[in-house]
Parts: structure tokens; sequence; C-alpha cells
């Protein structure tokens, strides 16, 4: 059974998402919830939850998700790594209602206009706070800041990164420095992959199995299949496929694989790095 390291839910009756306000992501702009996954995703056995917006409200409603579900089994959620508070934040979240659920926190570093966001040393204690809190940290970058990533995964060596969606590389324009960066990232062993996003970075139309394969060669060779992670990026990713699609691309794209090698990918290291 599959493992599937990233997906999101949604309630607009709840909240909105201003993210998906604009025509084009008018495909997804309504409420997803726990038994719209499930039905999207009979094959998925255990699964991810991430944030979506930066407000605390979220991670607690997405813990007890977690709680009541028979199919997500962690949450990566949000709070503010620039707080002087950031430890105390974190305690009330990991010691709260349902906070065994909690394995991670993301912020949308890739809407920071500051390349550098990553390197502030407010920034950095709070990273060290989520390492601390014996979580991972999610990098959700685009590859401009990927260098800054690079210096902020090396400084703090204690700390476990997951890369989301391969740090959005553009679909079709060659892998190029985008390539070196993911390479340099990888090096250090702290961190980890999700094989994720990738179409919704390619034509959304029109996009192939082919047209994603140099980028994955990219990150299988970076990684190699025990630091990489399926995930599907639902309902994002219903922008240019349906799930099954992007299952079919993705076992596509590994089939040539060892069946060790994919069942790390679509299971088991997304098990060790979220302990489900």
């Amino acid at each position: 059974m599959i493992v599937d390291a990233h997906h999101h839910l949604w309630d607009l009756a709840v909240r909105d998402q201003d993210w998906i306000t604009d025509p084009p992501m008018g495909a997804i702009r309504r409420s997803f919830l726990e038994p719209d996954f499930i039905a999207a995703a009979p094959s998925v056995s255990a699964s991810v939850l991430v944030q979506t917006v930066c407000v605390p409200e979220e991670t607690p409603e997405f813990l007890a998700v977690a709680a009541s579900s028979d199919v997500v089994g962690a949450v990566v959620g949000w709070t503010d790594l620039t707080s002087a508070g950031v430890g105390d934040a974190l305690d009330s979240l990991v010691d709260g209602p349902d906070g065994s659920w909690l394995r991670g926190i993301r912020h949308q570093v890739q809407s920071e206009p500051d390349p550098e966001w990553l390197c502030r040393k407010d920034v950095w204690r709070g990273l060290a706070a989520v390492g601390a809190h014996g979580l991972v940290y999610e990098l959700l970058t685009l590859p401009h800041q990927l260098p800054a990533a690079r210096r902020t995964v090396a400084a703090l060596g204690n700390v476990p990164f997951v890369v989301d969606h391969c740090s959005k590389p553009a679909i079709g324009s060659g892998v190029g420095e985008w390539a070196e960066l993911i390479r340099s990232l990888a090096a250090h062993e702290n961190v980890t992959c999700k094989l994720s996003g990738l179409v919704t970075e390619a034509d959304w139309k029109s996009w192939t199995v082919a047209d994603l394969r140099p980028y994955f060669e990219v990150v299988l060779d970076a990684f190699g299949a025990d630091r990489l992670m399926f995930g599907s990026d639902w309902p994002v990713c219903l922008l240019a496929a349906s799930y099954d699609e992007w299952l079919s691309a993705a076992q596509e794209l590994t089939s040539e694989l060892s069946p060790d090698e994919q069942a790390a990918i679509f299971s088991g290291t997304a098990r060790r790095v979220y302990g489900l």
C-alpha cells in the first residue's frame, strides 16, 4: 500500500484560501475534506496532511482530523518561526490536544520576497526549536531560494529537513542551475525530498511523463530512493492531473527501479521520516 507524503485539505466554510482566488485556480476553488481525499486515493494506506495557510488556527484543526482518521497519520503544521515565543508555541501544539500527530512544520518561504529569508537569525532560532521538538521542517522553496536553503541545512545539522515538490523546477526549461543546487542540498544527510508537485510546474494541459523524467532523474541521483518519497500534492495537482494520473506518472518514472527502491519511494521513506 502507498503512503502519500503530501496532501492538503481545506474547508472554505471555515476559512478562505486566498491563494486560490485567481481565475486559473478555479478548478480547486471549493472545499476538499478528508472523505474527498479517501475517495480520490483508495490505494493510499497512510498520508501526511500538510498546512496550506500561515495561520495558527489551522494546525489544531488538522491535528483533530488526524486523530479521527483511519488514513491521515501525520500532520505538518505552521507556527511563526520568527517569533521569540516559537518554543512555547511548539510546546502548546505538541503537548496539546492530539499533539502526538504533529510531525513537522512548514512556512510558505516561496512567497517571501527576500531570497535570504531562511538565513535570518530569528528564522534559524525557530528552526532549531523545531528540531529540538523532534519535528521535521519542510522547505517550500523556489529554485532561486536554494542557496539560502543549502546554507541553512548546513548550519542546522541536527534539524531534519524535507524539500517539498523538488523545489519547483520550471519543467521544460532544462534542469540547468536547479540541478546543481539540488545536488548541493542533497549532499547534506539531514535532507530528504518529496517527489511531488511536478505536474503543476509543467504545462497543465499537455505535460507528459517524458517532460518530467529529467527532473526525476536528478532528484533520484541526488537523494537516492531512501531519501525520496511520493506525494500527490492533492488537490493542487488537480490543476494539471487527476490523482490517478499523477500516481501513474510517478509509477512509470520509477518502473525501472528495484522493488526495494520502489518500496522506499512509495512507502518506506515517508514512514521513517514521519514516524508512521
